[in-house]
C-alpha cells in the first residue's frame, strides 16, 4: 500500500495498461489448458452417463419388517459392512474408454398417506449381494421388487395440483467428525431401562400425514476408499495428532526482555569447555493433559476412521396435493436428521441453503420454481446435489455405524406405529422328512 500511495496517477495508469497489454497479447497461451479441462470434464460426463444408462439397470426393493425385531442397529451395521463389497473401482481403460464408475445405491424411508415404507434402490445385477446380507441378520424380513414410488406422482412438480419443499444436508464440521450414533442411544436405554430408537419419532411423524401428503428421505451411498476417491482417514489421523500434541499458547513478551532473559539463561546454564551436556529425558504426558470432552472427541474420530466409509449425501422432500399440503410437516424429517442425530461436540447434519427450496432475493418466484424442479429431478435420478459436478460440500463420508443409525429396521416395541407394513406371519421351510422325487 505504501508503494502504491507513492505512485502518481500517470504511473498507475501506465502499469494498468502494461499488464492489460500482456494479458491481451498472451491470452491464447492460457486458453488450451482451460479448454482441455472443460473438454475432459464434459467427455467423462457423457461417457459415464451413457454407461450408466446401459449397464446400471436400477430396481427398487421394498422391505417389509416383522412384528418384533429383537436386534439393535448393530445388526444393520453388519449389513452395511457387507454391502461395502459393492466397491469395484474401474481401471484407467474402464474409466476413460468405457465410462465405468463406482456403483452406488440408495436407502430410502418414505411416508405415503401416513404409511411408512422402507426402500432400497440398487443395481439389478447386485440384488443377491444386498438380499443375502439382509437375510443373514434379519431372517424374518420380506423383500419384494416394486415399481419406483417416485413415478406415482407427476414429473412436473410443482404444478397447479402439487407443491413440494426439499433440501440437501451438509456437515457442520469436517467429514471425519461423526454424528450421534446408536451406541449413544444404547447407553441411554440402559439408564432409562427401556429401548430408545431415534427413528421412532420420525415414523410417528410420518403416521400423522393425511391422504395426499408424502415425505421422502433419501440416503445415497457409494463405497469408497481413502486413497482413490475421497481423503478422510488421513485428515482424521492428523486431527487426532493435533489434539494429542497440542501445547498451551505462549504469552508474548517484549523484545528486549526476551533478549536479556535468553542471555541470562545462557550464562547461568553454561558449562566449562569439554564437559558434555547431559540430556534430560522428559516424560511426554500426551493424552493425560486432555480434557474429558477432548478424549471423547478422540475416541469418536478414531472409531469413525476405523470402519468402512461410504461417500453419501442425504436429502428429503415433502410434497403433496395443494389442498393437503401443510408446510409445517416439512419439519418432520428435519427434526430427525438435524435434531435426533446431532452431536454438538462432534458433528451435525444441517440444512444446505445453496440447494434448498427457499429463495429470499432476486427473481424469487422463478428461482424457487427452478430449484423445486431440480430437487425432484435429482431425487428421482438419485444423484449428488451438484450433479454433474463430482464433489462439493453436499458429499461427505458416513461410516457403517452412522448409516445403521439413520437407516435400520425397528420392531413394534420401539416403534409402535400401526401403519408400518410388517410381516404378519413367519415363513418356515418345508419339513426335513418330506419325500422328494
Amino acid at each position: 500500500m505504501d508503494i502504491l500511495s507513492s505512485l502518481t496517477a500517470e504511473q498507475i495508469n501506465f502499469l494498468i495498461l502494461h499488464y492489460l497489454g500482456i494479458i491481451l497479447n498472451w491470452w491464447w497461451f492460457y486458453l488450451p489448458p482451460v479448454l482441455f479441462l472443460i473438454f475432459r470434464f464434459l467427455y467423462l460426463y457423457w461417457l459415464q452417463d451413457r454407461w450408466w444408462e446401459k449397464n446400471y439397470n436400477p430396481i427398487v426393493l421394498e422391505i417389509k419388517i416383522p412384528e418384533e425385531v429383537a436386534k439393535t442397529p448393530r445388526a444393520m451395521e453388519q449389513v452395511f459392512a457387507g454391502w461395502w463389497q459393492l466397491y469395484d473401482p474401474p481401471n484407467w481403460k474402464e474409466k476413460w474408454c468405457e465410462g465405468q464408475s463406482l456403483l452406488s445405491f440408495s436407502c430410502e424411508i418414505v411416508g405415503i398417506d401416513g404409511k411408512p415404507h422402507f426402500f432400497l434402490r440398487i443395481p439389478k445385477r447386485s440384488r443377491q449381494l444386498f438380499e443375502s446380507h439382509i437375510y443373514a441378520q434379519y431372517p424374518d424380513i420380506e423383500i419384494t421388487e416394486v415399481e419406483d414410488y417416485t413415478k406415482a406422482v407427476p414429473s412436473d412438480i410443482p404444478n397447479k395440483d402439487w407443491d413440494m419443499w426439499g433440501c440437501d444436508y451438509v456437515f457442520t464440521k469436517p467429514t471425519y467428525y461423526p454424528i450421534k450414533t446408536y451406541p449413544h442411544f444404547e447407553e441411554e436405554s440402559i439408564k432409562e431401562e427401556k429401548r430408545i430408537d431415534p427413528l421412532s419419532n420420525f415414523l410417528e411423524g410420518i403416521a400423522k400425514l393425511k391422504k395426499g401428503e408424502q415425505i421422502w428421505l433419501q440416503i445415497r451411498v457409494c463405497p469408497v476408499l481413502e486413497e482413490e476417491e475421497f481423503p478422510w482417514r488421513k485428515p482424521g489421523e492428523k486431527a487426532i495428532r493435533e489434539i494429542v500434541e497440542k501445547t498451551p499458547p505462549k504469552k508474548s513478551e517484549p523484545f528486549l526482555s526476551a533478549i536479556f532473559k535468553g542471555v541470562a539463561e545462557a550464562f547461568i546454564h553454561s558449562k566449562p569447555p569439554g564437559e558434555e551436556e547431559k540430556k534430560e529425558e522428559k516424560l511426554d504426558l500426551g493424552a493425560l493433559k486432555l480434557a474429558p470432552h477432548e478424549i471423547e472427541i478422540l475416541k469418536a474420530i478414531g472409531n469413525k476412521i476405523a470402519k468402512h466409509g461410504f461417500l453419501c449425501n442425504v436429502r428429503h422432500i415433502y410434497l403433496g396435493k395443494r389442498e393437503a399440503f401443510f408446510r409445517p410437516n416439512l419439519r418432520i424429517p428435519m427434526s430427525y436428521i438435524t435434531g435426533e442425530l446431532a452431536a454438538a461436540n462432534l458433528n451435525t447434519l444441517k440444512y444446505w441453503g445453496k440447494t434448498g427450496t427457499k429463495v429470499v432475493y432476486w427473481f424469487i418466484k422463478r428461482r424457487l420454481y427452478l430449484r423445486k424442479r431440480r430437487m425432484v429431478r435429482q431425487y428421482r435420478m438419485r444423484v449428488s446435489p451438484l450433479y454433474p459436478r463430482p464433489s462439493g460440500p453436499g458429499n461427505y463420508i458416513l461410516n457403517s455405524e452412522e448409516l445403521a443409525t439413520i437407516f435400520h429396521f425397528p420392531g413394534r416395541q420401539v416403534a409402535p406405529v400401526p401403519t408400518i407394513k410388517r410381516v404378519e406371519a413367519k415363513k418356515g421351510g418345508p419339513p426335513s422328512e418330506l419325500p422328494v422325487e
